[in-house]
């Protein structure tokens, strides 16, 4: 009896995988069938509610940059005779395979006006390219794919994949078929246009920003190195100038020498300036003395004096890798003072590792790290803190002029991941980091950031 209901018990469930597994057929061959490729429809023809052809579609117009998460198809552009006009998307029955429906017989050829947000599919995205967020890469639209949903036309999918171009080189007949192998979500791309950023900035930025802020800065550094002049400058116009600094800070110096050249001076010297310190001198340092004078004239002067006094240090120097973004304390401050400020100094968490303690006449007493602030109390003092480490020895620093291998062998003997840079008179100057001395003496292996504790 046990083995019969253990039989019956397994020859349900095998029949209800089978009933699953045809139903998602089912649904696949229903989405595919519904699909109509925009490569395929460009040059199709144009009937109206007769049957009678009266055009034949010369592209498609979506409302790109909306609240919509997929783009409606707005209207067509028909060529009729000589005549290119345009076609509103009520006036469209039903936008079919290689083919398109009207309502009625009746056309108002009336000419077409770009609106705020809108596009141009075949022209502005098809063949272009865009950014895969999900993927984290620069591709290429082969196709675009558009789909019936809730009485109106949308774009709902990207097809990058090889065998589409293919498709398209071929005769007619293959060219109307969707072949949706490699194909991405609309959601998850933000396109590139020759004219897809027409109108207000609220309007076009809304959809790309949403989903370019789920990267982080590393991927926006290799999605700007991977694209062209054109759609570089686009992506740069759709970021925050914070968030941009940060994607530059991770990108090849030759990209980002490059990238500043390609920009508006005073784009480029507010993008240097949203830069933290050191990595902003070392953008600067490798344009030319006519450019780097360019941008720094254009930037606020205190920010600009201080970029001067980094670049006036050699080039392979301790002063000359060292960012002068420093927290420091006093004797006397308490542990849970030192964590408010380091708190409000958290969007430079990556040049952050130690406090420095300072004594009245501002030389250095002793640098902390942040794991003994971690797990000291709230209430201890600093003083208290310098005297524990005071049995260690004193804090272990470099001079401005200490060249990068000898400030690395200072680094591995101390076993830190930062050193402070003081001057004659033992006043902190500015912190070299373990990444920066990396990137100086491995330049061939791109740059490297080390993980902070201060999240």
């Amino acid at each position: 009896m046990a083995a019969a209901t253990l039989f019956t018990s397994a020859t349900a469930r095998l029949r209800d995988r089978t009933v699953a597994a045809e139903r998602r057929t089912a649904v696949t061959r229903t989405v595919r069938s519904s699909l109509v490729s925009l490569a395929g429809l460009v040059g199709g023809p144009v009937a109206n509610q007769a049957g009678e052809e009266v055009g034949r579609v010369v592209d498609v117009v979506a409302r790109l940059y909306g609240a919509e998460p997929y783009p409606p198809v707005t209207g067509l552009i028909i060529r009729i005779g000589r005549r290119r006009t345009f076609i509103a998307a009520d006036a469209v029955d039903r936008i079919m395979t290689g083919r398109v429906r009207l309502r009625t017989a009746r056309l108002d050829l009336r000419e077409f006006n770009r609106r705020p947000g809108e596009v141009l599919l075949a022209r502005d995205v098809l063949d272009h390219q865009l950014v895969d967020v999900d993927g984290v890469q620069v591709t290429r639209a082969a196709d675009l794919y558009l789909a019936p949903l809730a009485a109106r036309t949308v774009l709902v999918g990207v097809d990058v994949s090889l065998p589409t171009l293919l498709r398209r080189l071929g005769p007619r007949r293959w060219q109307v078929r969707p072949t949706p192998e490699r194909v991405l979500d609309w959601r998850s791309v933000a396109p590139f246009g020759e004219q897809a950023t027409h109108g207000p900035a609220e309007v076009r930025l809304r959809a790309s920003r949403s989903a370019l802020h789920r990267l982080r800065p590393a991927d926006l550094a290799d999605i700007l190195e991977d694209l062209g002049r054109h759609e570089r400058q686009q992506l740069l116009g759709w970021l925050e100038p914070e968030q941009a600094a940060d994607a530059l800070e991770e990108m090849e110096p030759a990209e980002l020498e490059n990238l500043l050249r390609e920009v508006p001076p005073e784009h480029a010297a507010r993008l240097v300036d949203e830069m933290e310190p050191d990595e902003a001198a070392d953008a600067l340092r490798d344009l030319a003395p006519g450019e780097r004078e360019t941008l720094l004239a254009r930037m606020p002067e205190p920010e600009a004096a201080e970029l001067r006094s980094l670049l006036a240090h050699r080039e392979g120097t301790a002063g000359g890798a060292m960012t002068t973004l420093l927290v420091t304390a006093g004797p006397a401050h308490t542990v849970a003072q030192v964590r408010a400020e380091l708190a409000a100094q958290a969007e430079h968490r990556t040049d952050i590792d130690a406090v420095a303690v300072l004594g009245e006449d501002g030389r250095l007493l002793a640098d902390i790290p942040l794991f003994d602030l971690a797990v000291a109390e709230d209430t201890a003092v600093v003083g208290d803190l310098v005297s524990w480490l005071g049995q260690f020895g004193p804090p272990v620093t470099v001079r401005p002029d200490t060249r990068l291998p000898e400030a690395a062998d200072r680094l591995v003997a101390a076993r830190a991941t930062s050193l402070l840079v003081v001057d004659d008179s033992g006043r902190p100057l500015g912190r070299v980091l373990a990444d920066d001395i990396l990137d100086s003496l491995l330049p061939e292996r791109g740059r490297l950031h080390f993980r902070r504790l201060l999240k």
